[in-house]
């Protein structure tokens, strides 16, 4: 096993855990035993975690974290990036000092993560952080990234589109709209009225959602909406349905409805991930962050994430942050 030790202890760690299911409130920083390379790990010095409302929402009650295998204790976050410190035995591909970026369910906010040099899911993967890409922006691209591809192979939209996005300023939204855009579609976009100036900067034309909302968007394309897809609950599913658009052409991220299409981020393409940080490299996607917080403040970060009201993404720094 190699190891770089030279610039954090590797016994002892600190990572955000949990001893009771519930909200922000059971979040504390822990100082933990370093975790440890094994056969085909890398060891990942973590400097920036992203968070998303799944990470939250699983660990909210025992049931539902049941469902994604945790049991307590258990860390929090999944989305990350950071420096390889540590190479297992059997590792190819990478070596320590080499920047990484990927998913480690449920332990991401941590000083350090261990896992498999080629797993290839949001659970338990590493890939490397292209030049250009920062550690920030890289820690928000796992979860998000892939969830709003997913959810465009599910509608297939084209220059001939016009595709109606619920939720489009959110974490998922913002890669939702770019990618869409990047298709050549024409995006309208779902947000409060504060937001507007947000969404127009990803591509979309703004529309307030709430009652009213069918005939807002009428008013914004009177030659109809071709495909839709809801990042946020229901209502965009229903607008669509009523403004026309066939179920097959709908897809929703938080709700099931019988007819309609549910994206989820496991079910996205090979090579994915990859695909969207050479985007951001190349500055043909822009993931806006709206704040960023010390681990010692998690509380706080995940009480504003868990509002709802985010205009991009919220990142936990542990390390000083590697610029692109």
């Amino acid at each position: 096993m190699q190891e770089q030790s030279s610039q954090t202890p590797t016994d002892r760690s600190r990572a955000v855990q949990l001893n009771a299911f519930g909200g922000p409130d059971v979040l504390d920083v822990r100082e933990v035993p370093a975790p440890q390379a094994g056969p085909g790990q890398v060891r990942v010095r973590v400097t920036a975690a992203g968070l998303n409302p799944m990470d939250w929402l699983m660990t909210a009650d025992a049931d539902t974290a049941a469902r994604f295998g945790l049991t307590l204790p258990v860390g929090f976050g999944t989305d990350y990036a950071g420096v390889v410190d540590q190479i297992g035995d059997g590792v190819s591909g990478f070596s320590s000092g080499d920047r990484a970026f990927g998913g480690a369910l449920s332990r991401a906010v941590a000083d350090f993560v261990v896992v498999d040099s080629s797993g290839d899911t949001a659970a338990n993967e590493a890939h490397h952080t292209p030049d250009g890409v920062d550690d920030r922006i890289a820690a928000t691209l796992t979860i998000a990234g892939r969830t709003a591809s997913a959810a465009l192979a599910a509608i297939n939209p084209g220059p001939d589109d016009t595709v109606l996005i619920g939720g489009a300023g959110g974490g998922v939204g913002v890669f939702a709209v770019q990618l869409a855009r990047i298709a050549g579609a024409r995006v309208i976009g779902t947000g409060s009225p504060s937001s507007a100036d947000h969404l127009r900067e990803l591509g979309a034309e703004p529309v307030v959602y709430g009652d009213g909302l069918a005939d807002r968007v009428r008013a914004l394309a009177p030659d109809g909406v071709t495909a839709a897809m809801d990042l946020h609950g229901e209502e965009t599913v229903h607008v669509a349905r009523e403004l026309g658009v066939p179920d097959k052409r709908i897809c929703t991220i938080a709700a099931q409805i019988d007819g309609v299409t549910a994206a989820n981020g496991a079910n996205a393409a090979p090579g994915t991930l990859e695909e969207i940080a050479r985007l951001v490299a190349a500055g043909r996607l822009r993931v806006p962050v709206e704040a960023s917080f010390a681990i010692e403040e998690i509380r706080r970060a995940v009480e504003l994430q868990a509002g709802r009201r985010v205009k991009g993404k919220v990142v936990i720094d542990l390390q000083e942050v590697v610029f692109g």
